[in-house]
């Protein structure tokens, strides 16, 4: 069984594969990180596709690294026979997207096996195979893989295998390109230039980042990340590479986060200019403002990597999903959700890149406009949360605190940058924002805020209130939620996004994990109002959570003791980074630093 923190991460920006510690490749869609997958035993088994290349004996590897803070990931055996290594990366996109794979004898001589099992649709179409002058190809409708490499090729049981021996100082290499079948083949690849060339493309883009804090390796690893869910395209930062690992083992919470959030914009842009990645921000800020473009009340919490509006839900029923965990699905109905927090999670996403210095665009200030003139209109809804539950709408307080922050955004771009609008009436619309939500959202015989208005349950959430600037981390009824939150909202000492036995609030049966970006609240949270030692501590602890090769999933089973959700999870890591910032004196990083 492998965890879903064993799993590297390889990309080329535009998709990405999880490379398992047996060797095996099991996910991986092409061409693009929302395409449906040519190898899914991810959420299935081996039927579903893999591609595994390992000692013909099997089993987990020795050791494994990335080198340096690129990802092109070494995985080494040491085997009775000897010691073998097989070097795995993803060029950067070129003529056509590529995985490269090189084995390379260090001692001995080791017997290898090659298993390639290519179906395409999720595990549900077996491709033609046939050898086109000499070389193998995989052809099933719109998708087209050839597999080059000096080896000879076996068909058998329906994939297509290849056994042989590494000896000390040699090296054999597996070239796997995609393009769509009704396009020539590609030129080839050269596998030592493009594994040399990966390495140089991200020390070259880690070479940019301005952090020098502590944990800066940590940081580093974590812009990686986020740099390999990015679709460069079109500046598009995936939640995830993954659709529908389990929020709970063997549950049904199984979301596919292989989309772009709104909600992460202002996240996204912190980490990205606070540690020197402007140009990155200033794409995110583009396609921002190019998903949003049109009626403001036609606004999506979440958009396709092209900006593409339509997202339809359904069920992939021959998948059985990760250990079990049913449904898998594919597509994601929270699209079409009202979440009230994402007007102004946009509007203060595109403040801060205004107050960072990015580039102004009257056209984006007229946007703005109108997605203030909607919130004035609308603040007063009932909502589903910046979590999507999926029971009945209320009155968030996180959803009317950022309905606050959008027009208070808009009251300092008039203020402080002499953008034109009727402040004199925004400002009497934030002040009644801000007396509704300490009337309603306040519980003064508990001393803390709660999840929406009349509820007993806490949301992590509302952490965020005083980074929003809606109250500061000073005033009592923040230091109580505060309290209250790590009181009532921890498990294993690490925050739940909420309790959702806690009045059935989102209409999903189980439970869920620790969710890890509420931790990261949480050591800000307790940074800032004082509590400095037990915010380091907590750091430290999520820092422990990572795997091998620095990476997040979505959440933490602090009962099993593992990370669960969706992975590599963009929240998580965006949390990392800005937790980091957060901590970090003024000198461990040279850009900007907002004013609020």
């Amino acid at each position: 069984m492998t965890l879903i923190e064993d799993y590297a991460l390889l990309g080329d920006t535009e998709t990405a594969a999880l490379v398992g510690p047996d060797g095996a490749i099991d996910w991986l869609c092409l061409p693009r990180f929302d395409s449906p997958a040519c190898f899914a035993a991810l959420l299935h088994d081996e039927s579903a596709g893999h591609w595994t290349l390992a000692p013909a004996a099997g089993g987990r590897c020795t050791r494994r690294s990335y080198r340096g803070d690129s990802l092109v990931l070494d995985t080494e055996w040491d085997t009775p026979e000897g010691t073998v290594r097989v070097t795995d990366c993803m060029p950067i996109r070129g003529e056509a997207a590529d995985v490269v794979r090189v084995v390379t004898g260090v001692s001995g001589r080791v017997p290898m096996r090659m298993q390639l099992r290519l179906r395409f649709d999720y595990g549900h179409v077996v491709p033609w195979v046939r050898r086109v002058d000499g070389e193998f190809t995989a052809v099933a409708g719109p998708d087209a893989v050839w597999l080059n490499t000096p080896v000879e090729l076996v068909g058998r049981d329906l994939s297509t295998t290849a056994e042989f021996t590494v000896e000390a100082g040699a090296s054999v290499p597996f070239v796997l390109t995609y393009r769509p079948s009704h396009l020539p083949r590609p030129h080839h690849v050269d596998p030592a230039t493009a594994i040399a060339d990966t390495e140089r493309f991200w020390a070259r883009w880690i070479e940019r980042c301005t952090y020098t804090g502590q944990h800066a390796a940590a940081v580093r690893r974590s812009l990686v990340a986020l740099k390999a869910l990015t679709y460069a395209p079109t500046g598009g930062i995936v939640a995830a590479a993954t659709t529908s690992l389990p929020e709970q083992l063997g549950g049904s919470r199984n979301w596919d986060y292989r989309y772009c959030w709104l909600r992460d914009a202002t996240l996204t842009l912190q980490a990205l200019i606070g540690t020197g990645y402007v140009a990155e921000a200033e794409a995110w800020r583009e396609w921002l403002l190019r998903a949003i473009a049109g009626d403001p009340a036609d606004l999506q919490i979440m958009y396709g990597l092209d900006g593409s509006r339509r997202l339809p839900e359904y069920e992939v029923p021959w998948l059985s999903g990760y250990e079990g965990s049913k449904p898998v699905r594919i597509g994601n109905a929270a699209a079409g959700q009202f979440q009230l927090d994402v007007w102004g999670e946009v509007l203060d996403g595109l403040h801060f890149a205004r107050d960072a210095g990015v580039q102004r665009m009257d056209a984006a200030w007229d946007m703005q406009r109108a997605l203030l003139h909607f919130l004035e209109g609308h603040w007063r809804d009932a909502d589903e949360s910046l979590w999507e539950v999926r029971g009945p709408r209320r009155h968030f307080v996180h959803s009317k605190v950022m309905a606050w922050a959008g027009v208070d955004r808009a009251i300092q771009a008039v203020e402080r940058f002499g953008l034109h609008g009727p402040v004199d009436r925004w400002r009497a619309l934030r002040a009644e924002i801000h007396a509704d939500v300490c009337e309603h959202g306040f519980d003064a015989d508990r001393g803390t805020f709660t999840q929406f208005y009349g509820s007993r349950g806490l949301d992590a959430a509302l952490l965020l209130i005083p980074r929003t600037g809606f109250l500061p981390w000073g005033d009592p009824r923040v230091v109580g939620t505060v309290d209250a939150v790590s009181r009532e909202l921890t498990e294993g000492g690490f925050v739940l996004r909420y309790r959702p036995e806690v009045d059935a609030v989102d209409g999903l049966p189980g439970g869920e994990g620790a969710f890890l970006a509420c931790s990261f609240w949480l050591v800000d949270a307790l940074h800032s109002t004082g509590r400095t030692h037990e915010a380091q501590d907590l750091f430290e602890r999520l820092l422990e959570l990572r795997s091998d090769l620095g990476l997040l999933a979505e959440e933490y089973d602090t009962v099993a003791g593992r990370q669960v959700g969706n992975t590599p999870q963009a929240f998580s890591h965006l949390a990392l980074v800005n937790t980091a910032l957060h901590l970090a004196p003024a000198s461990a990083s040279t850009a900007p630093e907002p004013v609020r």
